[in-house]
């Protein structure tokens, strides 16, 4: 393999897509610091978009969960 090659495969693995990462209800709450309860209201009233995969299991995807709960401005700013 020439240097070109090697450096032609290097540059199309870098372009690579990152997948997105899934939680269950419960590792939601977890990484959030509330209750399964309470992650199953916010998907319930659309706060938080789920995914469901089959009849009973659903994901939220990690970077969504973060949006629906963003940081709210302090008063003193």
């Amino acid at each position: 393999m020439t240097t070109q090659h090697a450096s032609h495969r290097t540059r199309h693995t870098s372009k690579q897509r990152t997948l997105p990462v899934y939680l269950s209800v419960e590792e939601a709450a977890q990484v959030m610091s509330v209750s399964a309860k309470t992650i199953r209201r916010r998907i319930s009233d659309g706060t938080i978009p789920a995914n469901e995969c089959g009849r009973r299991l659903i994901r939220i995807r990690l970077d969504e969960l973060e949006a629906a709960f963003r940081r709210l401005p302090s008063a003193g700013l």
